[in-house]
């Protein structure tokens, strides 16, 4: 099977890490070729054979066509896809470049979206296959600071439940995971494209600020360390989302999923406001 974004310490390489422990034929793909060389080593110590490793940027057609073409050349249609790809953008949506929006639905949407176009013909054709997107809590409850991330993972969650109904007659299967707070250095990565205020004399400033430094507590905050979990937390449900012969449709991981989804869900939309007013100081409020 094949999984995206599978370099480095996070989500990807801890579930091809684990199917490979299982004796799966794990191909894996990443933007950062020294990074999926290394998880390529790592991989063969474990699989006894150097796995597939693929270079790939999901946002580029003629990278996610090489990959498709490489992987049915080297072993046939896949059986599983998981959509690991993706990364949170952090900054308000009026200062939000709009080549950076459309940067972040490319990969964490687009991309998504052909990866699975390619990979069905083949699944149809053996009337099996499974399909794996990675989502987020985040995209059944939003925060400041994160719309224009939210919004990508709202779509991973329409996508995944319209794909679930279209191709469950050809045999194959979708399950949507979503994680909640995840230790990786994916609060650093988020953090990192926080954007500098270009157009709004400052505006936002403070708001920046403390977004940062909120989210950077969360991840420090032991009472969340215990709310939330490790890349192997989320590895393990994707393995049984592949494994089950009747999956889950959706795959919460983390209490700290379960404790904001349900929460979201029991409040009305002003109720939300207010508490999220006492996490965040709202811009353009008084000092």
């Amino acid at each position: 099977f094949l999984v995206t974004a599978a370099a480095g310490t996070g989500i990807g390489f801890a579930t091809a890490k684990r199917c490979a422990e299982e004796g799966a034929t794990v191909v894996i793909s990443d933007r950062h070729e020294r990074r999926l060389a290394e998880a390529a080593d790592e991989l063969s110590a474990v699989a006894g054979a150097r796995p597939l490793a693929i270079p790939c940027d999901v946002t580029r057609e003629d990278h996610v066509q090489g990959l498709i073409d490489a992987t049915v050349d080297a072993h046939g249609a896949l059986d599983v896809l998981v959509n690991n790809a993706g990364y949170a953008l952090q900054g308000p949506v009026e200062e939000t470049p709009i080549d950076a929006v459309r940067a972040q639905f490319e990969t964490n949407v687009f991309g998504l979206i052909r990866m699975s176009q390619l990979v069905l013909p083949g699944m149809r054709e053996q009337r099996a296959g499974r399909i794996v997107n990675i989502g987020s809590m985040g995209g059944k409850l939003s925060f400041p600071g994160g719309g224009i991330y939210h919004a990508t993972k709202y779509a991973v969650e329409a996508i995944s439940d319209v794909l679930r109904f279209e191709v469950s007659n050809f045999g194959v299967k979708v399950v949507l995971v979503e994680p909640g707070l995840i230790k990786t250095n994916f609060a650093d990565a988020a953090l990192s494209h926080m954007h500098t205020p270009s157009q709004t004399d400052g505006a936002y400033d403070d708001f920046n600020a403390a977004v940062a430094k909120n989210t950077a507590a969360v991840y420090e905050n032991p009472l969340y360390a215990r709310l939330g979990g490790g890349p192997d937390d989320v590895a393990k449900v994707i393995e049984k989302a592949i494994t089950s012969d009747k999956p889950k449709t959706r795959y919460p991981v983390t209490v700290s999923a379960y404790a904001f989804m349900g929460q979201r869900k029991l409040m009305t939309d002003r109720m939300w406001d207010a508490f999220v007013r006492t996490q965040f100081k709202a811009p353009g409020s008084e000092a």
